[in-house]
């Protein structure tokens, strides 16, 4: 069952994204799009297996947890979708076919095959748009600030191992992704790249596009290889060393910043 937006999200499962700390005094607005696995009962759990629902294909695994660190190191708003990226994928518009994927690397998504219009405009509906308007709300209500959105990925992909660690990716702008590249290993003993694994060229910047360089402001998106965010302690301190970059390449944010 597809369902309409109205049934899509049944009750006390939505909302489709929330803001925490919505009062954050930093001039940072933070954003993970992948941040949960959960499928509305309506779709039937996509006919995926719980393996399938379980890994990476699903979500972001360990970004959320390193994103409410962050959010807490820089006393900054953090903007988190509820609902799993195979659903829909808000870093995507929904006019790309990777927004609502039949096919996420080894993983078939049985539920996401030959999606009508109408299935598809119902998603877009119940998820990418709240998201969409609750990221432009709450930086509209920050005002001059920098978005920072927070991912990871996972160590093997397609059957080649990745060796980096973390990625630092930009859209148009490439300053502060650049700054923080240069400061990284002050803060974090990482095998740290620009754009790696991805790049603006793989479609991931839609969430910078559309709202950070639509307004002018910096950002960067962050990328962490998810083997290493395996426990609240390894988080903890990955958190660390991103705020303190955060904070070096963001001087109003330095204030903020710092180990909790």
């Amino acid at each position: 069952m597809q369902g309409d937006a109205s049934s899509l999200i049944g009750p006390g499962e939505g909302p489709a994204a929330v803001v925490e700390t919505p009062g954050g005094g930093a001039p940072v607005v933070l954003v993970c799009e992948h941040a949960s696995n959960h499928i509305p009962a309506a779709l039937d759990g996509l006919g995926l297996a719980p393996a399938a629902r379980a890994s990476h294909a699903a979500w972001d695994i360990g970004a959320r947890a390193l994103a409410r660190a962050l959010s807490a190191r820089l006393d900054a708003p953090l903007v988190l979708s509820r609902v799993s990226r195979l659903v829909y994928d808000c870093n995507r518009p929904p006019e790309a076919p990777a927004a609502m994927p039949a096919q996420s690397e080894a993983f078939a998504v049985p539920g996401n095959r030959a999606l009508t219009p109408a299935q598809r405009a119902a998603r877009v509906r119940a998820v990418y748009r709240p998201f969409r308007d609750l990221l432009a709300r709450t930086l509209d209500a920050k005002g001059p600030c920098t978005l920072v959105t927070v991912h990871s990925f996972t160590p093997v992909y397609d059957g080649v191992p990745r060796a980096v660690e973390l990625g630092l990716l930009h859209d148009d702008d490439p300053a502060l992704a650049q700054t923080m590249l240069r400061a990284a290993p002050a803060h974090l003993q990482l095998r740290t790249r620009l754009n790696a694994p991805y790049s603006a060229a793989d479609g991931v910047t839609h969430t910078l596009r559309e709202h950070a360089t639509a307004r002018g402001l910096p950002s960067v998106m962050i990328e962490v290889r998810n083997d290493l965010l395996g426990d609240a302690a390894a988080i903890g301190r990955i958190a660390d060393g991103l705020a303190a970059m955060i904070a070096a390449c963001v001087p109003a944010a330095a204030g903020a910043a710092g180990p909790r």
